[in-house]
This record gives structure tokens, sequence and C-alpha cells, in this order.
């Protein structure tokens, strides 16, 4: 008989590790993830492998980097020959349903999912593709910039919780039927993915209240003048307009303090979600994944958002559970987000008399070796991040491996620290004679089956094609009709195009209640 666990995947988006009870923060209160960590396991080193919304679930679901899928930006096409994690387990016998963000780009909107539950809170077609031909000073394509950090504060009511508590509905009531569905024995995979705590900064008023702006803690490392920053990291000053928008101490704990609120929030919808599960009886065989897409650099080093390579941007938090079934404690070794599609395809092939295998060569592996002995001398206890989006000079790669960490800028020199002594990633040591050899060792594993020189063009390439795209749906007023409808207005409710008037920020500003004057 068939042993294999539902699967549930709950993902939140833009949450830094750093903030969670979990990882030792003293001020946010997270009681229900905090629950769930202590019945899991808990990866001290999890990273996604990109530090942006869409090549980070990309990676995720089809468990391979970006650069060998193509998954270049927030506008670049999910290929819907590349299997991913709902097909797999679509093959080993389970349903599967998507309830909330994925951020897919392109006319395939399920990848593998039998049901999607809601629309997406991003557009679907090209508008947010980048652009390297342009400088970095250029605006942002999806209209980031300041203005969600110069308006942080509460609110009665705003686009996320409008998404969330789509989301959280129809997961809920998806359990429920499921639970009364007594003639259907097979094994699900649901995945709950919710949009908190992404910027903009604005918490719900309780929430706000929650957190007094005294015991709001300010970032370890203060703002660095631009002639101290990264070629990378002063690319995405300009990108994201902070020479035009100055942060004083005030609105960066104005951000925080949002930020914990809004942690707070979705920790709360985690909880109901969870408590659904366990009411419906269908937690006794459930395993339950926890995950964000990337992290947040809430103010460390005066930056914001993610696409950056520091620890604050491309850590992630990550709990595997299964009480009874799977140990429970810390794992210290590095993993990454593509080692969850290996990870969930262990366990639905759990009792399985012909396992089902991958069609290709996959970038992660399955942790459950990993959860068993986590001091196993078999794993690589390296992780790889991407990112090639705006803002940056050319290809960033990171790569973790033990302590060590080696951040690559296109054309520039690389970046070497050593966490263990460094965690704030202040010394830079690839000057360091006496760390010429660790600097060769991390540079030998960056550029396996790596090329920043092919990898540029490539994404020159696609940018060139979809951009001649999103320019001709400019004209002619009509974008391309992809994205995934439940109710007729959604195209109207949600995000569905760029920059800084129609972008991101500009759409959840307006559907802020009560309204809130732009910043200048």
């Amino acid at each position: 008989m068939r042993t294999a666990p539902n699967i549930l995947l709950i993902m939140v988006d833009e949450l830094a590790p750093q903030v969670l009870p979990m990882h030792g923060h003293q001020v946010v209160r997270a009681p229900h993830i905090t629950r769930l960590a202590q019945a899991g396991a808990v990866f001290d080193s999890a990273y996604t492998n990109s530090p942006l919304c869409a090549p980070a679930r990309a990676s995720l679901l089809t468990g391979r980097l970006t650069p060998d899928i193509g998954a270049w930006d927030n506008g670049a096409e999910l290929q819907s020959e590349l299997p991913t994690i709902a097909h797999y387990l679509r093959a080993a016998g389970y349903d599967t349903a998507l309830s909330g963000k994925m951020h897919f780009v392109g006319p395939d909107q399920l990848h593998g999912y039998q049901e999607r539950l809601t629309t997406d809170i991003y557009p679907a077609d090209f508008s947010w593709t980048a652009n390297w031909s342009r400088p970095p000073t250029d605006p942002n394509p999806a209209g980031v910039s300041m203005r969600p950090v110069l308006e942080a504060g509460p609110s009665l009511r705003n686009l996320q919780v409008d998404y969330d508590e789509e989301v959280q509905f129809e997961a809920r009531k998806w359990l429920w039927n499921r639970a009364r569905d007594r003639d259907n024995h097979k094994p699900f995979f649901l995945t709950v993915s919710y949009t908190h705590p992404h910027p903009p900064f604005v918490a719900l008023q309780e929430y706000w209240d929650m957190y007094r702006p005294e015991d709001i803690d300010l970032p370890r490392v203060a703002s660095l003048p631009p002639d101290r920053l990264d070629p990378a990291s002063l690319g995405l000053y300009y990108n994201h307009r902070r020479n035009l928008m100055p942060v004083d101490t005030a609105k960066v704990i104005d951000a925080r303090r949002a930020y914990y609120g809004m942690v707070t929030w979705v920790d709360a919808q985690i909880g109901d979600l969870l408590s659904t599960l366990r009411a419906s009886g269908l937690d006794d065989n459930t395993a339950i994944v926890f995950t964000s897409d990337h992290g947040e650099m809430l103010g460390e080093r005066g930056m914001w958002f993610k696409m950056s390579m520091y620890e604050w941007s491309v850590r992630v938090p990550m709990v595997v559970s299964w009480p009874g079934r799977l140990a429970a404690g810390r794992v210290a070794r590095n993993v990454s987000l593509v080692d969850l599609l290996p990870t969930l395809l262990d366990l639905g092939n759990t009792g399985a008399p012909e396992p089902v295998q991958a069609v290709e060569p996959l970038a992660g592996r399955s942790l459950l070796p990993l959860i068993a002995e986590p001091d196993t001398p078999d794993w690589p206890d390296m992780a790889v991040s991407d990112f090639t989006a705006g803002g940056v000079p050319g290809p960033l790669r990171m790569v973790k491996q033990g302590s060590l960490k080696l951040i690559l800028t296109g054309g520039h020199q690389p970046m070497l620290f050593d966490l263990a002594a460094d965690p704030d990633e202040l010394n830079d040591l690839a000057r360091d004679p006496g760390a010429a050899q660790s600097l060769a060792t991390m540079m030998e594993l960056a550029g396996r089956d790596y090329d920043p020189a092919r990898i540029d063009a490539a994404v020159r390439e696609s940018q060139k094609r979809r951009l001649l795209i999103r320019e001709v749906e400019s004209r002619s007023g009509s974008a391309e009709p992809w994205n995934w409808k439940v109710y007729p207005n959604d195209d109207q409710r949600y995000v569905r195009g760029g920059g800084l008037q129609h972008g991101e920020h500009a759409t959840k500003a307006r559907a802020r209640f009560p309204h809130v004057p732009e910043a200048d």
C-alpha cells in the first residue's frame, strides 16, 4: 500500500529569515511559523537561486538554475517544455493545485498544476522585461523606487491584503472540499503562495500597532555612500532612485515596523491554514514545506528590496516538516531552492514500486538524507544564485560553500567573504594574499558550466525580442491576454503594467486606504 504523504508547500514573498524568531530575532512575532519550525527540520543556510521573484520560482519549480532555463528576469517566459514539481508529482499519482502567486510569464499559466484557484498579483506579459542597452540609472521596468519606504505606515486596507485573503479563502476551501471527497484516495500537492511581506511597507493598523517604534531594531550595517558601493550595488542605487529619494532614520524605522507587522499578519494566515489542515483530518499524513522566494535587504547597507547577493537578499527561510516520519532539528549545511524538487519527488515516491525519475539532470539534491543525518559527509554544502535583471552591469553569480561566499559581477573584480568571521560581509578577502587559494577554489566552483560572456549575450538577445513585442503591444494598446483569470475583473484589480505610473508600486499605492499622498 502506498504511504506517500500529501504535500503542502507554503510560500511567502520576500521574507528575510533574519527577522524570524526561529532564527533568533527578538522583536518579530511569528508563533505559527515558530511552531512549524519546532516540529520540522530548519535549514539555517538556505538560499534562493535568484534574488528576484519570477526567476527564483522558476528555479524552485524546475529544480534547475536560472541560466540553464532562460529565467532571466521578471519578464521572462518559463518554457512549457520544462517539467516542474507539479508534473513529476502528477506522474507519481498526485492531484495538484495552486492558490496564489507564482509569477508565471507567458501563455502557460499552469505549468503542471491541474487547478489554479486564483489569479496572479503580477502581469504575465513582457512588461517587466529588463533592458541592458540602457544605463542602470534608467527607471526600473517594474516601477521600483524608494516610494514604498517613504510611504511606509499603517492602512485599513491594501492590495496585498486583498490578494492574500483571496489566496487564503480558496486554499482553505480546497482543503475542506478535499476532506469531503471520500472517493478520492490519491495524495495531493497543494501550493499556497502569499504575497506578504513583499513591499510596499504597509501593515494593517492592528498589526502596525503591535510594534512600538522604540522597539524596532535598526539595520546592522548603516547606509554606505555611493563611493563605497560595489558596482552591482551602485547600479541598484540609481535603478531604485535612491539618489533622488533619500531615506531618513524615521522612515527606516517605519518601513521595518510595517514589515514586522506584515510578517505577523501572514504568520496568522499560515496558522489558520494549518488549523484547517488539522480540523479536516488531513494533517495525519501531510508533509509541509515552508519557504520564501528570496529575502529583503530591509535597509541593510542602505539597500532595500532584493536583487543583491548580500545575505539579507539572497538567504531564505526553509522548513521541512513531516512529524513522525522526518526528524526535527537544525541543519547548518548550505542548501537552496533547487533542492526542493528532488526532495518533494522523494516524498512523492514513498512506497512506490516504480519511483518516478527526473528526465533531465537537476541542479539540486534531495534534502531527506541531510535531514536524517545533518553531518553527512556526502552533502556538497554549496548554493548557487544568479541575477540577470535590471540595474546591474552584467550577470551576477553567488557561490557559497561552507562559510566562504564568492560574488561575481560581470566585468568587475570578484568579492570573497568568510561569513563565519564576517557575517555582515564587510571584509572583502578577494585581494588578501592569505586568501588566494580560497579565492582560486571558489572561482573554479563558480566557473563550472558557467560562461558570463555567453550569458550576457543570451540575456541581451532575449531582451531584444521581448522588448520589441512589448513595444508593439504598447503602441496597439493591447497586451498579450496571458493573465490567469478567475474573476472577470482580475486585470483591473491587480498589477498589470510596468513603469513608475503603471507598475507595481503605483498600482499598490492607488489601492491603499486611506490614501497616502505620493512621496516626492
